[in-house]
């Protein structure tokens, strides 16, 4: 699978590619851990400069080294083991929500086209012919590490968890999904390679942002807050709700895994977002040479710190969603929206006498959704008023 698709591999595998592989997999995991590293850092220091606080200084300097020295802390502490957990299950559950995280990264394309030691590689560890589709699946499987932990813990604060988890998203896949489907609408293709290769043609306006108008990125960048967990939709790990979540019952190195999962994930999907919108590594670079490969590597990373400063920035201002206001914003207003503008879209790209007709046929159905999720509210709760919005 690793090698599906990428036309620099088409010529038979080799020991040499076989190397090539086994090193880009090393580099790739080696960098995504220190990022996640930096990432913990960089959140805590943030935050506290936010609320008027030093935040981690001791370790290291500027407290870079705190995060290490918290995993150090959390590796020797004793594992525990409910009675009433599902044994087998609550061990394997940290693991099912880290390598789905991983998986994401490995079809993100950091750079171009390198030659080491004589041989031509993409920056970028897989390049399935379906990219798109394994990142989706990837996003679905992922909420299993969560679903099972709360479950199989045998408690009930991590079984409300879990639940909130696998309900939160169904209901944000959908408009993921829809929104994702508009990006393969106008690229054509299922690489995720050659999504990027098709916005870069030297200008900004070439990137799926502009092409696509703002309303698919910003449902896209919701969705994926959602489906990670990130506040203001942290409704999984509610402290003043469920004490510590679908993670209560874990200690030591498996609550470092979830841990480590979060922030992994978070990293994977601003990188995902930069991919499908912002044109990943595309940017003013010199062609060929050591620069040649080098800047947009640059261009990548920098993209990439934006969003993770914007997911910082969430955290630390907006306050947690409801559960009502979180259903009704995936169902109501995210579902509807992203499916009016894939309509909008596939118009747009057949041909462009058809606008109107798409726009029509995309309201029709995005008000039609809306009214048949309040007839079924009202059907379930009859003579129930809804619940008014908080002033």
């Amino acid at each position: 699978m690793i090698l599906a698709g990428d036309p620099l591999f088409l010529g038979g595998v080799d020991g040499g590619v076989v190397i090539v592989v086994l090193v880009k997999t090393l580099v790739a995991f080696a960098v995504l851990m220190v990022s996640v590293l930096f990432m913990v850092w960089f959140e805590r220091k943030v935050v506290s400069d936010m609320q008027s606080r030093i935040g981690p200084n001791r370790a290291g300097p500027w407290g870079l080294l705190q995060t290490l020295a918290d995993g150090i802390k959390l590796f020797f502490k004793e594992d525990l083991l409910p009675d009433r957990a599902d044994r087998r299950i609550f061990k394997l559950a940290p693991y099912l929500s880290l390598v789905p995280a991983f998986l994401a990264f490995a079809v993100v394309p950091v750079g171009g086209v390198v030659t080491v030691a004589g041989r031509t590689t993409r920056l970028q560890l897989a390049d399935p012919p379906m990219g798109i589709l394994l990142l989706l699946a990837v996003s679905s499987v992922a909420v299993y590490g969560v679903m099972l932990a709360g479950w199989s813990s045998g408690s009930k604060y991590p079984l409300l968890g879990s639940v909130r988890a696998s309900a939160q998203m169904v209901s944000y896949e959908a408009a993921l999904g829809l929104s994702v489907a508009t990006v393969v609408l106008m690229t054509g293709s299922l690489l995720t390679s050659e999504i990027v290769a098709d916005q870069s043609g030297g200008s900004v306006l070439d990137w799926n942002f502009f092409r696509l108008g703002f309303l698919p990125f910003v449902i896209f960048a919701i969705a994926a807050t959602a489906e990670l967990n990130r506040p203001p939709f942290d409704l999984v790990e509610a402290e003043q709700e469920l004490v510590g979540g679908f993670n209560t019952e874990y200690s030591s190195l498996r609550f470092a895994l979830f841990f480590l999962a979060e922030f992994m994930g978070t990293v994977t999907w601003s990188a995902v977002i930069v991919t499908l919108f912002l044109g990943g590594p595309a940017g003013p670079a010199p062609d060929g040479g050591f620069l040649g490969a080098v800047v947009p590597v640059g261009w990548f990373v920098a993209k990439v710190l934006v969003f993770l400063f914007t997911y910082v920035w969430l955290r630390a201002t907006l306050p947690r969603f409801r559960y009502d206001q979180l259903m009704d914003l995936g169902w109501k207003k995210l579902i509807p929206l992203s499916l009016f503008w894939l309509l909008v879209v596939a118009a747009i790209t057949v041909d462009r006498t058809y606008v109107f007709f798409g726009l029509a046929a995309g309201a029709v159905l995005a008000l039609a959704m809306i009214r048949a999720l309040r007839l079924g509210r009202e059907r379930l709760a009859p003579g129930v008023p809804v619940m008014a919005e908080e002033s």
